[in-house]
């Protein structure tokens, strides 16, 4: 069995309530509330200015040049097509780039993101792939259940462009390379460095719900 598709049974109990959360479902039925959605384009904006910064570990981390080159990719991927979606999202609601930029970190966004920042500056390229797996591989399955799912979601005049985008092939070659790359660092590895990743993994997908139900309901700090 290949590393990830031991993460994979281990996460699916997660993974499953994710995709039944009300706000992943309310993209899928075109149902979500506009002020869910503007909340999470926000916090999720900031979240891919850190979320970046891994893929530029990864660079560093790396051994080879094609590897180097890959996360590069990832970078420019996320900063350049992700993160101008969320642009033109902000545009139709009056909200200008500078204040995307400016906007602060709700506790569970900050808490995500300095988990997996903590595990690139100390841990091995290997942990840091096991920790930000989660959040490509686990969009990459919901856009794709929300394009199987729920006729018309890629059609939807709002939601639409968010469903394309994430079930798109050039997005899932992205999340492929990444999983190939975990199974080929694991290779041989001992059960004692495999459980440190498999927490990880465990853990930033436990994140991952989290933040879901962070910008569906708020999640501001308490004072």
């Amino acid at each position: 069995m290949r590393f990830t598709e031991r993460l994979f049974e281990k996460v699916s109990d997660i993974w499953e309530k994710t995709h039944q959360h009300p706000f992943v479902v309310g993209i899928g039925t075109g149902e979500l509330p506009v002020e869910s959605f503007i909340r999470y384009m926000k916090q999720d904006y900031v979240f891919l200015i850190d979320y970046s910064k891994l893929f530029a570990a990864g660079a560093v981390k790396a051994r080879d040049i094609e590897t180097m080159a890959a996360f590069a990719k990832l970078l420019d991927e996320t900063l350049h097509g992700e993160m101008d979606l969320h642009r033109e999202y902000a545009e139709r609601f009056g909200i200008t780039d500078q204040q995307l930029e400016d906007t602060k970190p709700m506790p569970i966004n900050l808490a995500y993101t300095r988990y997996m920042l903590n595990v690139a500056q100390n841990g091995s390229l290997a942990e840091l792939v096991s920790a930000l797996l989660p959040c490509m591989w686990s969009y990459r399955e919901i856009s794709t259940m929300l394009a199987t799912n729920y006729p018309g979601a890629i059609e939807h005049l709002l939601y639409g462009e968010w469903v394309k985008m994430y079930s798109s092939n050039e997005f899932g070659s992205l999340a492929t390379w990444l999983i190939d790359l975990l199974d080929r660092l694991t290779e041989g590895k001992p059960e004692r460095e495999l459980a440190i990743l498999e927490e990880h993994f465990l853990t930033t997908s436990r994140f991952e719900y989290m933040f879901w139900d962070m910008v569906y309901q708020g999640g501001e700090w308490p004072v």
